[in-house]
């Protein structure tokens, strides 16, 4: 055995994933009230703060794939939450908009998200907040780089 090689309690991303690990789950269990997946919740809010509005859009705004996109849209329509509205300005653009159950429900699963936050997060500092969100959005921007230039995206 090599003791001059780091151990896992040593690696940040142990650590990173550790956390997010918990504050995913325990966010999980709270939207399973609503009979919602933390994956369904980000295309609701998504919706709902106009950050997109077609599958394309939001697709682009999670950085995830259309067909994952496509996929939560259908299981959102299925329980009435969203809806596909033709664009009358072109045939070929489908927006998607919030039905009005889901105009109801998302502001009280952001209050649900904020509660999860503050209940992980409650004890940094609100100076300490913005730095670690800083910090976080500065590594995930360096990791983009780096898969780009290996050619490799998520």
């Amino acid at each position: 055995m090599d003791d001059s090689s780091s151990s896992l309690h040593d690696h940040l991303g142990f650590w990173l994933r550790r956390l997010s690990d918990k504050v995913h789950v325990s966010f999980e269990r709270k939207l399973a009230a609503f009979d919602v997946t933390v994956s369904q919740w980000n295309v609701l809010v998504t919706l709902y703060r106009g950050e997109g509005t077609t599958v394309g859009e939001i697709a682009r705004y999670l950085q995830i794939d259309v067909a994952a996109v496509s996929r939560l849209v259908d299981r959102l329509a299925s329980k009435e939450l969203v809806a596909r509205s033709a664009d009358p300005a072109s045939r070929r653009r489908v927006s998607i908009v919030l039905t009005n159950a889901g105009l109801a429900l998302a502001p009280r699963l952001l209050i649900e998200a904020d509660r999860n936050d503050a209940s992980f997060f409650g004890e940094l500092s609100p100076e300490e907040h913005a730095y670690l969100m800083s910090l976080l959005q500065r590594l995930d921007q360096q990791a983009d780089n780096l898969l780009l230039e290996r050619g490799t995206t998520e």
